[in-house]
């Protein structure tokens, strides 16, 4: 019977891998191994280990372990929590490894599930380990995995003509706007005078975009002409893109059947000034009319930029290792920043993201036969991917409200998205990404405030390309995150990160990186909050590109129902104290007049939730008859409020124009309006004057509107009057304006 034992254990040891030998002497148990036909875990069996064998396993690891090895890669290895022999290991148990890794890369056909931290509380969801864990969480250290997206240990494939092959043409000298950008070598001189030079600015005006402002500290301004014809050859793209780009943009060349470019002629001066590497503001970005067209074309932007980078590094690293060089022999090759991160996009929801991986991945495959690998795709469709059974059925709202708040609408995300050879890495750690997808509020639970714990921002350093789509819905959601974000872009590293400092540019060592990054700022209006960030956090070198044209009709023009629009104007010494001058202006001019109960049936449209709750508090105190609704008021809260002012049990409505954005009700019992101020988006105000139709009673000639503005609020004013008549308001010496409209 011991005989028989003996014998059956020293068959199982013979059929053992390293791994599970390794295992079996740390533990006294074979590692346990994966059934593929049960989908079941194995009992481990108890059994010794011999010490002949233990020691022929340690000689044949003595022997297959490298005979040099560098320092940054010991480096490397201990941050990945995987050494060299565990790597070899992993060659030998290949067979066994590509099932596990089929499920975590790929999404299966069976419906496998894939592998998520064991601690959700350490795991933020992005790979981004949390300052107190010492190493990263288990779905990021498979070795083979980790090893197929590191620049570190890939090089150039020449012969292969794969996407991150670098054109034998490209050199010091290039054309290519890329190597020109990142190459451009900034004196200290032209740095110290930043501060103190003044912007020089030149006006233009393009076929499409219209009427551009073209400003830099560091050059003199010149006038660079629209496109007429695009070749993609000339474009400087980066394989496979110059072939997969036609088919990816089809969709929108259909409406221009007589032009041979692959760009739409918005799409075309879009990409002059991004390949140009200039910062761009354009407000005209809506997501009814244009916001894929403008969508595919920076998505492509980006991408062009990392593979250019990473094809950069990857050539780099094949000539070092054909040189021999170790890590600091050579700082000849500088051709990466202080965090791998190059590419941020900031999106407001999880659809948008959704369709920018999308569009990746259109980008990256094109005709090609061969699909490229997607690690993690199953997970990240079912995290923001919707259901369009969850949308509610048979509401009724305006075709701009269907367009932005399609899919899913959660606001809280960020993803890692790593990029190498034909392959793309989803749900990647940021430090081992190339790309970062995020919201304002994502960043923000990251970044944290100063005295917190944990809070990590070095990811941000070296960002090259900054993307925020979709600006005006930040102002819905919350305008600090993006401040505080723009605060925290491109610092200097707390950490090094494993950084080899020989392959640094050496303007990012010098905290440069603010004057290379490229800023592209999208949003649908001319907002003051918006201007103002492209204004003081946009310093590139190449400077800066704003498309500023004025509305010659305003949306006044939409309003349908006959209604006369008092425009009042009030005096404020300066922009800080226009707040409290418009409540005193409010609390002692306007509500006087409506304080009748004649005046009933008044809704007050505000868009400042601050301002909100100072009126609020001052109805309460005043003891007036009114009811509320903000964009925190419980939905039976909404259903009595518009009830009793339906009925005229209340005789004032407070409503915030958050609330308007989000839901889009229709308020009904509307007989006189109040704008405490004009609206963000210029259509909101023909959308709440023409709720007074839907319950139209014959009193229409006892309607009312009134409106506040300043000199301060030009731009709104504009946007609803036009800019002729704006003008003439502010310049006017009376400081009430009527307007009439609606059929006569």
């Amino acid at each position: 019977m011991g005989k028989r034992g003996s014998r059956s254990q020293n068959q199982l040891l013979s059929t053992l891998t390293k791994k599970q030998k390794k295992h079996l002497r740390d533990f006294g148990e074979e590692h346990p191994f994966y059934d593929r036909v049960s989908r079941k875990e194995a009992k481990p069996q108890i059994c010794t280990l011999s010490e002949s064998s233990d020691s022929s396993d340690s000689a044949s690891e003595a022997e297959s372990e490298p005979e040099q090895v560098s320092g940054y890669h010991r480096l490397l290895a201990t941050l990945k929590n995987v050494s060299e022999e565990e790597e070899e290991e992993e060659e030998e148990e290949e067979e066994e490894e590509e099932g596990a890794l089929d499920e975590a890369e790929v999404s299966s056909e069976d419906g496998g599930s894939e592998v998520l931290p064991a601690d959700p509380e350490e795991e933020d969801g992005d790979g981004l380990p949390g300052p107190s864990q010492q190493e990263p969480p288990e779905e990021f250290t498979d070795t083979k995995h980790e090893s197929l997206f590191s620049l570190e240990t890939n090089f150039l494939e020449e012969e292969s003509g794969g996407s991150c092959s670098l054109k034998a043409s490209q050199d010091q000298n290039s054309s290519d706007p890329f190597l020109q950008h990142v190459n451009k070598e900034l004196k200290e001189k032209e740095i110290q005078v930043v501060a103190t030079n003044p912007k020089t600015t030149h006006e233009l005006k393009w076929p499409i975009l219209g009427q551009l402002v073209f400003s830099s500290k560091f050059q003199k301004s010149g006038a660079f002409k629209p496109p007429k014809d695009l070749d993609l050859k000339a474009l400087h793209l980066q394989k496979p893109l110059e072939s997969t780009w036609t088919k990816t943009n089809s969709q929108f060349l259909s409406g221009h059947p007589k032009s041979s470019s692959p760009f739409t002629p918005l799409q075309k001066e879009l990409f002059l000034i991004m390949n140009s590497y200039q910062d761009l503001f354009y407000p005209e970005r809506t997501a009814l009319k244009n916001g894929e067209e403008i969508r595919h074309v920076y998505c492509l932007h980006a991408l062009n930029h990392v593979l250019k980078a990473n094809a950069q590094v990857l050539s780099n690293n094949s000539r070092r290792r054909s040189q021999k060089l170790g890590v600091g022999d050579d700082d000849a090759f500088r051709d990466q920043g202080l965090t791998r991160p190059k590419v941020l996009i900031v999106v407001p929801f999880r659809e948008a993201a959704l369709r920018v991986v999308q569009l990746f991945i259109s980008l990256l495959e094109g005709d090609s036969k061969k699909k490229i690998i997607v690690s993690n795709k199953k997970r990240f469709n079912g995290e923001y991917g919707s259901d369009p059974e969850e949308r509610p059925p048979n509401l009724k709202r305006p075709e701009d409200y269907e367009a932005v708040f399609v899919g899913n609408i959660d606001d809280h995300f960020r993803i890692g998205v790593a990029i190498l050879q034909r392959s793309i890495r989803l749900y990647a750690p940021f430090y081992s990404s190339d790309i970062l997808i995020a919201s304002p509020l994502g960043l923000r639970t990251i970044i944290g405030a100063e005295g917190e714990r944990k809070r990590d921002f070095d990811f941000l350093s070296s960002i090259e390309l900054l993307i925020i789509d979709q600006a005006d819905i930040y102002l819905m959601q919350n305008w600090e995150h993006v401040l505080h974000l723009m605060n925290h872009m491109n610092l200097l590293p707390l950490d090094s990160h494993g950084v080899d400092f020989s392959r640094v540019r050496m303007w990012s060592l010098n905290n440069w990186s603010k004057y290379y990054r490229q800023t592209l700022l999208f949003g649908a209006l001319q907002d003051a909050q918006i201007n103002s960030v492209f204004n003081k956090y946009c310093f590139n070198v190449q400077g800066q590109v704003a498309v500023r044209n004025v509305p010659m009709t305003g949306s006044i023009s939409h309003v349908l129902v006959q209604l006369p629009h008092v425009f009042q104007r009030m005096e404020a010494e300066n922009l800080t104290s226009v707040i409290d001058t418009r409540f005193n202006f409010f609390v002692n001019k306007i509500l006087p007049q409506y304080r009748d109960a004649v005046m009933s049936h008044t809704l007050i449209y505000v868009p400042s939730y601050f301002d909100f709750v100072r009126l609020r508090n001052y109805f309460k105190k005043e003891d007036l008859n009114f009811t509320h609704i903000c964009e925190y008021t419980q939905k039976s809260g909404i259903s009595r409020a518009r009830h009793f002012f339906l009925q005229g049990e209340k005789q004032f409505l407070l409503l915030t124009e958050r609330f308007h954005f989000y839901k889009r009700y229709t308020i009904k019992g509307i007989r006189n309006l109040i704008f405490y101020e004009l609206p963000t988006y210029p259509h909101f105000y023909s959308e709440v004057c023409n709720m007074l139709r839907a319950t139209s009673t014959g009193e229409e000639a006892a309607w009312t509107c009134t409106v506040l503005y300043s000199k301060y609020d030009a731009q709104r004013l504009a946007a609803v009057v036009g800019v002729e008549r704006a003008a003439q308001m502010l310049q006017s010496k009376k400081n009430v304006h009527l307007f009439i409209t609606g059929e006569r």
